[in-house]
C-alpha cells in the first residue's frame, strides 16, 4: 500500500474509533455515515463532522435527534447529512 492510501487508512481508523461513544445510538448513527459518506465531504463539511464530535454525548445525541439545536447553527448541515444516512 502506498504512503497516501496508508495515510488515509489511518485516519479513517482514528475517526472510526473517535465516532465510537459511550451511547450505542450515537454509534448506530456515526459509524454508517464514516463507512459510506465521510470520504466524499468537502473540508468544510469534514471540520464541521469533527466539531460535532467535540460535543459531549448526551449533547450531540440530543443535537441528532433534533431535540435541541446546536450551539453552533453552522453544524445544522452536517446534522442533516448525518441523519439522512440512516
Amino acid at each position: 500500500m502506498n504512503s497516501i492510501a496508508e495515510d488515509s487508512a489511518n485516519i479513517k481508523a482514528r475517526l472510526q474509533w473517535r465516532c465510537r461513544r459511550g451511547m450505542l445510538e450515537l454509534d448506530l448513527l456515526l459509524l454508517p455515515f464514516v463507512e459510506n459518506v465521510y470520504d466524499s465531504l468537502s473540508a468544510e463539511d469534514k471540520h464541521k463532522f469533527h466539531l460535532l464530535l467535540d460535543l459531549q454525548d448526551q449533547e450531540l445525541l440530543e443535537c441528532l435527534m433534533l431535540q435541541t439545536p446546536p450551539q453552533d447553527n453552522n453544524l445544522n448541515d452536517i446534522i442533516s447529512q448525518i441523519r439522512s444516512t440512516v
